[in-house]
């Protein structure tokens, strides 16, 4: 399972990062709103630990802006704040579960874990484009040709490219949504899954396209652009 944690608190991230490890959560660290929410919703991560007072974006402001997203992702917000308030606030705006610093690292991993097992929802699980439609949950691929069963890489390169249709997605941001950040990938193995991504356009009929943009990344477009 892979956690991202949100925390500009770097002696509280340096204590954090080791002990979701041990517990066998992978762990992706961001110390800011902006760049915390570009994670999230680039990648496939099981649940989310985030700190509510963050720069740049607080974390009420985030967790609001990943549920308009349709972003499903379990939160667990950590907060300074006691109040009964600034509780309420933060699971009003679509946190899962709310722990006041400071806490145990014990209670910590507990509620991690009782995050990670609830059902995933489904609600607006399959997305579209074009004359294409794409079940993450079911790993399937659906054109005017009928369905494909995908890979798990073929799957999160594809849903990171329908999330975000007609739109440059660097090869970076592919990077950490196939492989998250931090892993060591040879940079061909992306050229690799984007071949491989084409071939199932093909078999499935559809007229959608991935279009390379040299040196920069690639765009999924509902059909091939005249020239």
């Amino acid at each position: 399972m892979r956690i991202l944690l949100i925390e500009d608190d770097e002696a509280l991230c340096t204590v954090l990062h080791p002990v979701l490890e041990k517990a066998g959560f992978g762990c992706d660290v961001s110390a800011n709103g902006p760049e915390g929410l570009e994670l999230l919703l680039h990648n496939p991560y099981d649940a989310v630990v985030l700190d509510r007072m963050l720069p740049g974006m607080d974390g009420v402001e985030l967790v609001r802006a990943a549920r308009r997203a349709h972003c499903t992702v379990p939160v667990l917000m950590l907060t300074a704040l006691g109040r009964v308030e600034d509780r309420v606030e933060g699971l009003d705006a679509g946190a899962d579960d709310y722990l006041s610093k400071p806490f145990d690292n014990r209670e910590l991993i507990a509620r991690l874990r009782a995050l990670c097992r609830r059902p995933a929802e489904t609600v607006d699980a399959r997305l579209c484009c074009g004359d294409l439609m794409l079940d993450p949950a079911a790993l399937s691929l659906t054109g005017p040709a009928g369905a494909v069963r995908l890979t798990k890489n073929e799957n999160a390169l594809l849903e990171a490219l329908f999330r975000h249709p007609g739109q440059l997605m660097s090869r970076e941001m592919l990077f950490h949504a196939v492989w998250g950040a931090g892993e060591f990938v040879e940079e061909g193995n992306l050229d690799s899954y984007i071949h491989f991504v084409r071939r199932r356009l093909r078999a499935v009929g559809s007229s959608a396209v991935i279009s390379t943009v040299r040196g920069m990344g690639y765009c999924l477009l509902a059909e091939k652009e005249d020239t």
